[in-house]
């Protein structure tokens, strides 16, 4: 019996070892590539979480200074509820606030302010939505007008309804700026934060919001710079 020669034999060996480093190659490759997949989609989880959690904060803020609005009988200049729809939405009026709403450590005692949100585009992004303060009477400052506090980034459009008791509705306007709508609905659809991902789906939030009844009588109202100071009550 003639035995393989020891080239043979070696030759045989490389094989085995090019075989073998070709198959670690392949299992390696396919190690790599799910690695990619589950950190694409841990990345995208993540984004979509804060998407979320960004949005739950905005609408939380909007209910939470709409549920302390104040009306006012008079100086609607100052005191006005104004709304706004459209692409470029806008909610202003004045509102008691508690310590905890955003950025009131930098208004200290000045608790009645005039909040404005508003749906504001963004050259090279999606619109964004924002948040303005100012103490009552007073106007925006120039950090509130050039930095405001940003609520919402992907912001599609913010949509108000109004409860009018006389039409026994919701309306889309709301024009008696000396008085409260009984509730407003505020809805905030937002763009999916994956634009390449084609089944993604806009987010859409609402809140519907029970405004408080009681008016402040015109006697009781801070005057307007330079206006006439109100009696003692």
């Amino acid at each position: 019996m003639k035995l393989p020669s020891t080239s043979a034999r070696r030759a045989f060996t490389l094989i085995e070892i090019l075989m073998a480093m070709a198959i670690f190659g392949l299992v390696m490759a396919a190690i790599y590539s799910t690695w990619i997949m589950i950190a694409r989609g841990a990345r995208v989880g993540l984004e979509a979480a804060a998407q979320v959690q960004r949005e739950r904060i905005a609408i939380h803020t909007i209910e939470q200074a709409l549920s302390s609005v104040r009306s006012f009988q008079g100086d609607v200049q100052h005191y006005g509820f104004l709304a706004e729809n459209g692409s470029e939405a806008r909610l202003s009026f004045v509102a008691r606030l508690p310590k905890a709403f955003p950025r009131s450590g930098r208004f200290g005692d000045f608790d009645v302010r005039r909040v404005e949100f508003a749906v504001e585009s963004v050259s090279g992004a999606d619109n964004q939505l924002v948040l303005r303060q100012a103490p009552i009477l007073m106007d925006f400052d120039e950090d509130e007008l050039k930095h405001p506090l940003v609520l919402a980034r992907n912001v599609k459009e913010m949509l108000l309804q109004f409860w009018d008791v006389r039409a026994n509705d919701w309306v889309d306007e709301w024009n008696q700026t000396n008085q409260l709508p009984k509730m407003v609905k505020v809805q905030l659809r937002m763009a999916p934060p994956n634009r390449s991902d084609a089944s993604a789906r806009s987010e859409e939030i609402m809140r519907i919001v029970a405004l408080p009844s009681v008016a402040v009588p015109v006697a009781w109202q801070r005057p307007a710079p330079g206006g006439p100071i109100p009696p003692k009550p």
